[in-house]
């Protein structure tokens, strides 16, 4: 075959377009990518569609649930569609119709509202689904769209945009939750609106101007039907397949491989919320993931052409920054200062009468309680799948005095049909919120547990929580309740400069 250079003119101008085109595609269902399955979605699912599961944690299992059944219905799926694709021309067509059903799929998000984790759940597996194999028909058209020769450059330079795009329709669905109203949450809805008409309408250059492939296999008059002849063809390669042992170990651990990569991403988040991170902050580290792979993932495709002038400078790149990154880190990290860095400091130390660094039970002696406060055991709740036991106070003017040092402190509450309202105050001083004294509603129409709060004292030292039961309540809750679980002091916040780390990782390329 022959190499691209060798295309000219017009052909050239029309070769072009359709790496163009092809390479939208990448663009298109990235947005889908760094939205719905990494970034939006899965907080939402965990914090909205979740709120009347019994826990976080519960929350978290039925999303991978989800995620983990569109897995396995694509791996099942890719297989028989694709030995169809190979006997009759709809490669192209079963994009477009995947895509289409993704799209809608994405739309419907939209309708998802407080406590319609099941409703989400179908709608991610179909949308994830549609995503997935229209994913697996787009790979199939490279070999048609570019010459051989010319494949790597272009398989990179699609990963390349969808860097790009996938980072550029997080900004925006960022930006619509920051700038459209809270309530029910217009913003996010918005996110996934936006998703489907941007993955939808990046498609179009490729249904427009690629054509439909041809077949791989030619059909006699005596073969049989499409399907039936792709289901011979699919037995007959998973039968010949036991005499080519490195494919077959290739396509395990690809399978492997990119199936643990694609869960680590659409539980990242999920996860990082419930260690305590910021959604946002998730959300914004993956944003900077996707610009920082651009270039990286241009200099990895030119590793495998064979003769390209850059390649040898781009192998010694790579291994320079192999050996070089953490020699680098593991220094920076000793010698500079620690506000620099991020180096977590030491552990907090109990002190007398204070508790320091750890994970604590409310009926520890070093907190005190005032009014009336009820223990309810961790087997009492077996059903919501606790695993900690819950002071509740039912009264107004119900207290826990938790004296700590350090700088904050992570309390576990629980939230229901019949909860109230209650305050925090640090050293006296109410525990502020967007300027105004907190105030948290414990009211939800289901039972839930281990809601985590983090209260921040501003400052290292010996301090005390006071957590007060206003006697107050939501006008729909029948009770003013307030149920306390496991009470975390946290470890010393890390503190670091991105600019100077930054800088430094630029003067190591010098």
């Amino acid at each position: 075959m022959v190499g691209d250079r060798a295309i000219v003119g017009r052909e050239r101008r029309a070769y072009d377009r359709r790496i163009r085109s092809w390479t939208l595609y990448d663009w298109a269902n990235s947005a889908f990518a760094t939205v719905v399955l990494a970034a939006v979605l899965p907080t939402y699912y965990s914090e909205v569609a979740g709120a009347t599961l019994s826990s976080p944690a519960r929350a978290t299992a039925y999303w991978s649930a989800g995620l983990s059944i569109s897995l396995l219905i694509v791996a099942v799926a890719a297989p028989i569609l694709g030995a169809l694709s190979d006997v009759v021309r709809i490669k192209k067509s079963l994009l477009g119709l995947f895509m289409v059903v993704g799209a809608i799929a994405t739309a419907s998000l939209a309708l998802v509202s407080t406590g319609d984790w099941l409703l989400a759940s179908i709608i991610f597996v179909v949308a994830r689904i549609g995503w997935g194999l229209s994913n697996m028909f787009y790979d199939s058209l490279l070999p048609h769209v570019a010459v051989e020769t010319d494949q790597d450059r272009v398989s990179t330079l699609g990963y390349s945009v969808g860097y790009i795009g996938g980072g550029l329709a997080l900004i925006i669905a960022v930006a619509l939750i920051f700038l459209l109203p809270e309530a029910n949450n217009w913003g996010v809805r918005a996110s996934f609106i936006v998703v489907a008409f941007w993955w939808a309408g990046f498609t179009l250059p490729l249904l427009r101007r690629i054509p439909e492939p041809p077949i791989a296999t030619s059909r006699r008059g005596d073969d049989p039907a499409p399907i039936r002849m792709s289901f011979r063809r699919l037995g007959t390669t998973f039968k010949n397949i036991r005499s080519y042992k490195q494919l077959s170990r290739f396509l395990l651990a690809f399978l492997l491989f990119e199936d643990g990569i694609g869960t680590i991403i659409a539980v990242s988040v999920i996860y990082a919320t419930e260690l305590g991170f910021g959604a946002i902050d998730a959300i914004l580290a993956l944003i900077l993931v996707q610009f920082v792979a651009v270039p990286f993932a241009l200099a990895f495709g030119v590793i495998p052409r064979k003769g390209a002038q850059l390649r040898n400078r781009v192998l010694a790149f790579v291994l320079f920054n192999l050996v070089a990154l953490p020699v680098v880190a593991n220094v920076a990290a000793r010698v500079a200062p620690e506000e620099l860095v991020g180096i977590q400091s030491g552990a907090y130390a109990a002190t007398e009468g204070h508790l320091g660094e750890g994970t604590f039970q409310p009926t520890d002696t070093s907190i005190t309680r005032e009014g009336d406060w009820a223990l309810v055991p961790a087997a009492d709740l077996s059903e919501f799948g606790v695993t900690d036991a819950y002071s509740v106070s039912r009264q107004q003017g119900g207290e826990l005095h938790i004296p700590f040092n350090g700088t904050e402190v992570t309390v576990f509450h629980s939230r229901g049909p019949a909860h109230g309202i209650w305050t925090a105050s640090i050293d006296g001083v109410p525990v502020l919120q967007d300027g105004e004294p907190l105030r948290i509603d414990g009211y939800n129409t289901q039972p839930r547990f281990g809601v985590a709060q983090t209260l921040s004292a501003g400052s290292a030292g010996e301090h005390v929580l006071v957590l007060r039961n206003t006697g107050e309540a939501n006008e729909a809750s029948a009770g003013t309740a307030m149920g306390i679980g496991k009470i975390v002091v946290e470890p010393p916040p890390r503190v670091s400069n991105l600019v100077w780390i930054l800088g430094l990782l630029a003067a190591t390329q010098v």
